[in-house]
């Protein structure tokens, strides 16, 4: 750790950060989004207390830099994707508890196969990066009421960053393409970003409003978005408190 930041270095066979206005079939970024590297650090170590239907997150993660190790590659992709999702109450209040039999979701056809209400299943297109490795920099944010408590979360993270554990695994930019990471100590890192100049133009900054003190499920997205420029194969990234960083209704 160093000033308070952790570095991990990612890596994967695969990645899609897909921009935002490609709707129907998924284009990637050709660098990882501050969204999807904050992904990976809440995989590795994040905290919350529920209060009913709101949860109170202790922290957010701030990605301060993001340095690409190697060259972006792309790699065209057709997917069988479902149209539908297991619902989540149903799955916590009937399913787990026995009070109801679980009810598949079909990858393969609609009503008129299935009998069911079920949409099925679509093809899309995705312009994928293949063999990412990038190097991420973030630091603890803390909510005001738990100030107190940075210095037992930063020591938390690096003891389960160093022996790779994580609640869930990370992904980069979709569930099907996992993330395999490593934590960088201080020593001198000995593979440099590459020799890259790139301005990306607008890029997603978040999908949640990090600012909040509690969030409840079922709140809509808070899109942010910044001008993003790699130099010499590194992303400087504003905190999201910034005002280069583009919030909805001029936040």
């Amino acid at each position: 750790m160093t000033n308070g930041t952790h570095t991990l270095e990612v890596w994967g066979d695969l990645a899609c950060f897909t921009r935002p206005e490609m709707k129907v079939e998924r284009f990637s970024y050709p660098v990882i989004t501050p969204s999807a590297a904050r992904g990976i650090f809440d995989a590795i170590y994040w905290d919350a207390r529920r209060e009913g239907d709101w949860v109170r997150p202790y922290f957010h993660w701030q990605i301060v830099r993001i340095q690409v190790l190697e060259p972006p590659r792309y790699i065209a992709l057709r997917r069988n994707e479902v149209k539908d999702r297991v619902p989540g109450t149903a799955v916590l209040n009937k399913w787990m508890k026995g009070s109801a039999d679980p009810e598949p979701l079909w990858a393969d056809g609609g009503k008129d196969e299935l009998g069911t209400d079920q949409k099925g299943r679509t093809q899309r297109q995705t312009m994928a990066l293949k063999r990412v490795r990038y190097r991420l920099t973030a630091q603890i944010v803390p909510k005001p009421a738990f100030r107190a408590e940075q210095a037992a979360m930063n020591s938390q993270f690096v003891r389960r960053a160093r022996a790779g554990k994580c609640f869930q695994q990370p992904y980069l930019g979709c569930r099907e393409f996992p993330a395999f990471f490593e934590y960088v100590e201080d020593a001198v890192v000995a593979s440099p970003p590459i020799a890259l100049d790139q301005h990306l133009g607008l890029m997603l900054y978040d999908v949640f409003d990090l600012s909040r003190e509690r969030v409840r499920d079922g709140d809509p997205p808070f899109i942010s978005l910044f001008e993003a420029t790699m130099r010499s194969g590194v992303l400087e990234v504003p905190p999201f408190e910034s005002a280069a960083v583009k919030k909805p209704g001029g936040i």
